[in-house]
């Protein structure tokens, strides 16, 4: 029998940003929380013309409200929101919310001492970097990790910004999240969480940084078993500009490999294991690959063990009607589901890792956006009993507590 996910009832209060803080509370709803994304004051927010949906497209299940911070009204409302909630997800750089009187030490933690602050910086809180500003390639170049991103003899290359804002910032917050969830199970206190991106891009970079002391990772960037200077792991262009991914590491895979190239041991420049015969290797499966399309290669490693397969494309896999699923499968209380088609999947584990529900408009592949101000008086009802005109009204655009309303 299939439970509910596991952080249904979850109240999450997302002071807006982009990127990191959205990320992490795009999983949180996606296990189940109800996340209320708050937004700057703007003109039209809150009335029957909403304006145009702000840049950040990770706003699947989320509704908005919108505040002016910077205004005592503002702030009366957020402090009187606090006591209900269970998550709140800072994205500020450090020092802001305390300008604002929202300290979370000792402010918003002796509202709700439940409550659980989730604080998202670029740089670390404390040393030189802390009070600049950055974005993602600035945070993995500090940790380390993207001197050792590249091919050989050319600059480090930054992998878009999925290493930093989303694995390093966005989805390590959301683990400090839920193991303070954990705790609160255990002590009925929440606390503060502090993520940055410098600390979780180092961590996610401990393989090669432990393997700069040994074989695996202690050459030059680029010139290592796992950074492109290996020839049988590397990509390759196909006949037809696609590309194959070869991994074939061990030697029984690099034998299947072999086998699907029309190749054998004798017509290698030396034994594999030897880097100095790496570039003439190289340029051996460069030629070969080139010799037929992808999906020709496709056809001929579909099934084997050589470890080697088709890049595929994000174009290519919206066209396949690849479905989207949640990052990860629980079996018995599986996250909500962001393809359609989930449930009428038969196969139980499947089913569970597809996810459950109805699925969402665009089915991963897209996001029309949320406009401030949308849906976020229909969630302050549901969540305590809020209207219009009992406890707060719209003040150029943002909402302001009633002074002496009951609550």
């Amino acid at each position: 029998m299939t439970s509910p996910p596991p952080l249904s009832g979850i109240r999450v209060l997302e002071l807006a940003g982009l990127a990191p803080g959205p990320f992490a509370g795009l999983l949180l709803a996606d296990f189940g929380a109800t996340v209320l994304r708050l937004d700057r004051a703007t003109p039209k927010a809150h009335g029957p013309n909403p304006p145009p949906p702000t840049n950040d497209q990770l706003t699947r299940r989320k509704s908005s409200i919108a505040v002016d911070m910077r205004s005592p009204g503002g702030i009366s409302f957020i402090k009187a929101l606090i006591p209900h909630v269970d998550v709140l997800i800072d994205p500020f750089r450090p020092g802001v919310l305390e300008k604002l009187g929202l300290c979370p030490t000792t402010v918003l933690t002796a509202i709700n001492p439940r409550l659980i602050v989730a604080r998202m910086t670029g740089f670390r809180r404390d040393g030189k970097y802390a009070n600049m500003a950055g974005h993602d390639i600035n945070y993995i170049a500090v940790s380390g990790v993207l001197s050792m991103l590249g091919r050989a003899g050319e600059k480090p290359y930054a992998p878009g910004n999925v290493l930093g804002d989303f694995a390093g910032g966005g989805a390590v917050c959301f683990m400090g999240i839920l193991l303070a969830l954990i705790e609160r199970l255990r002590t009925g206190r929440g606390q503060v969480v502090e993520a940055n991106m410098v600390d979780g891009a180092a961590f996610l970079g401990t393989f090669p940084r432990l393997g700069r002391k040994s074989w695996s990772w202690g050459g030059e960037r680029g010139r290592n078993v796992l950074d492109g200077g290996c020839p049988y792991y590397d990509t390759y262009e196909t006949k037809d500009g696609g590309f194959m991914a070869v991994g074939s590491l061990e030697p029984q895979f690099f034998d299947a490999l072999l086998k699907g190239l029309g190749i054998t041991k004798s017509d290698l420049p030396g034994p594999r294991e030897d880097p100095s015969t790496w570039k003439e290797l190289a340029a051996l499966f460069t030629r070969l690959f080139k010799e037929k399309t992808r999906a020709e290669w496709e056809k001929i490693f579909d099934g084997t063990d050589a470890c080697c397969t088709p890049v595929l494309t994000q174009g290519d896999l919206e066209e396949q009607g690849y479905d989207q699923r949640p990052i990860v499968t629980l079996r018995d209380s599986p996250s909500l589901a962001i393809a359609a088609n989930a449930g009428e999947e038969k196969d139980v584990g499947v089913r569970a890792a597809k996810g459950q529900g109805g699925g969402v408009e665009g089915e991963g592949w897209s996001e029309e956006g949320l406009s401030p101000g949308v849906g976020g008086e229909v969630m302050l009802e549901e969540w305590v009993g809020w209207k219009r005109g009992r406890q707060f009204e719209v003040e150029r655009g943002g909402l302001v507590f009633k002074q002496g309303s009951k609550l």
